[in-house]
């Protein structure tokens, strides 16, 4: 098993000195689940939820989540994040929203934590715009799915997991 990179020889916390490492093109993919009941699902659906459009406004968060990892993540590097694409689907069966969000970058350190940090955005978002309606809503299942670029190589999560 690797070392935990955040902490020195004597345990302090520091953040990880990137500089050796060569830029290159990275992305990571995340996802994750609001869990709803009917009717919430009903009043998204229909644009009903008096806060507005929870997708559409769920996706802005996510996306300015993933921007603003490094003001929330301790030891996250800032980065010039290339792209973001946050992507809400509402599903039926289950009633349930899921959230899949993409970042990239070139760079010296990879963007799972702003993939993860966009996913959770966005599940917290819906989650604010819909309790006036249902308190017992459950985020579920956030997860790195793939990330590729850097020296660790790619990693796809095993579709059992997924």
């Amino acid at each position: 098993m690797k070392d935990f990179t955040h902490f020195d020889g004597h345990g302090n916390a520091r953040m990880v000195d990137v500089s050796p490492k060569a830029e290159t093109r990275r992305e990571a993919v995340a996802a994750g689940e609001v869990r709803i009941n009917e009717e919430t699902y009903r009043l998204i659906r229909s644009g009903g939820c008096k806060k507005g459009d929870v997708l559409t406004v769920a996706q802005i968060a996510g996306i300015m989540g993933a921007k603003r990892t490094p003001e929330l993540i301790p030891m996250c590097h800032p980065i010039l994040i290339s792209g973001v694409q946050v992507e809400l689907r509402l599903e039926e069966a289950p009633c349930r929203v899921e959230i899949q969000a993409t970042v990239s970058c070139t760079g010296q350190t990879g963007v799972e934590m702003e993939a993860l940090t966009a996913v959770s955005a966005a599940a917290l978002t819906v989650y604010d715009m819909c309790k006036a309606v249902q308190r017992d809503m459950v985020i579920d299942r956030i997860r790195l799915l793939h990330k590729s670029g850097g020296a660790s190589g790619t990693y796809e999560r095993k579709a059992e997991e997924a």
